[in-house]
């Protein structure tokens, strides 16, 4: 499966030990990691504004990040009506880079999903559940 990262899910996974980490390593070894030039701009933001990570880490993570498919920034967000602007751009990216799931925990982006038909939006736990069975 295309499996399209959010922000909040990279974040997780390369900051913490638990669940995120685990998502990665098993999209990693059984299905197509996918993100967006959008959310790399935001993993970049979020790692050396709110987290103050090194640079140079910063740099490790977005170049690994980078030989996996990275959807360029859209021309226009999503239509669809989402309460904070940035989870639009990140919608549109994982519909036009074709994923067949959006694993975030964005409860915006999780609040709209059936709304959306061209792709599954999960919650990494949901995620992890459907893995299970």
């Amino acid at each position: 499966m295309k499996i399209f990262a959010d922000t909040n899910v990279l974040v997780s996974a390369f900051t913490a030990r638990g669940l995120c980490a685990d998502l990665l390593e098993v999209i990693l070894a059984d299905h197509q990691l996918m993100t967006g030039e959008f959310v790399l701009q935001e993993l970049n933001r979020v790692l050396s504004k709110k987290l103050n990570v090194p640079e140079r880490k910063i740099a490790l993570v977005l170049e690994f990040l980078r030989k996996h498919h990275v959807e360029p920034v859209p021309d226009k967000p999503s239509g669809i009506k989402i309460r904070d602007e940035d989870d639009r751009w990140v919608l549109e990216s994982a519909i036009r880079a074709k994923a067949d799931i959006l694993v975030t925990g964005d409860k915006d982006l999780l609040a709209i999903s059936k709304k959306v038909s061209q792709l599954k939006i999960i919650s990494p736990r949901g995620f992890w559940a459907l893995l299970k069975k």
